[in-house]
């Protein structure tokens, strides 16, 4: 199930990546305020476009599949820090070996003089 919803993330990223680029911008407008165009820049645009309710349910079938990823992350029956928590304290530590005293160093012969 976590696999389908995480599929179903990732193409509805994509998605919604595709149709915000495909959009125009509000400033795309602005030209019109010099030419006097009675369309206004800042107010109201009429009703809106097929891309711009688009992109209003593909956000939210990506919160949806957020929020579904993300309680199903919290409810996982097992973690991989709790596999390794028991092992972790049935390791012990090795007792250092004794070791024999270590023979005394010799001089290095002296470099030759030119």
């Amino acid at each position: 199930m976590q696999i389908l919803i995480t599929i179903l993330h990732v193409a509805v990223c994509v998605i919604l990546i595709l149709v915000v680029l495909l959009q125009a911008g509000k400033g795309a407008n602005m030209g019109a305020v010099f030419g006097g165009s009675s369309q206004t820049v800042f107010g109201s645009s009429g009703p809106g476009t097929f891309l711009g309710k688009m992109t209003t349910v593909v956000a939210a079938v990506f919160m949806i599949t957020s929020l579904a990823l993300s309680y199903s992350a919290l409810h996982k029956s097992s973690s991989v820090m709790e596999k390794a928590a028991p092992q972790a304290q049935q390791q012990t530590v090795p007792q250092p070996a004794e070791t024999a005293p270590l023979p005394p160093e010799q001089k290095a012969p002296a470099a030759a003089q030119k």
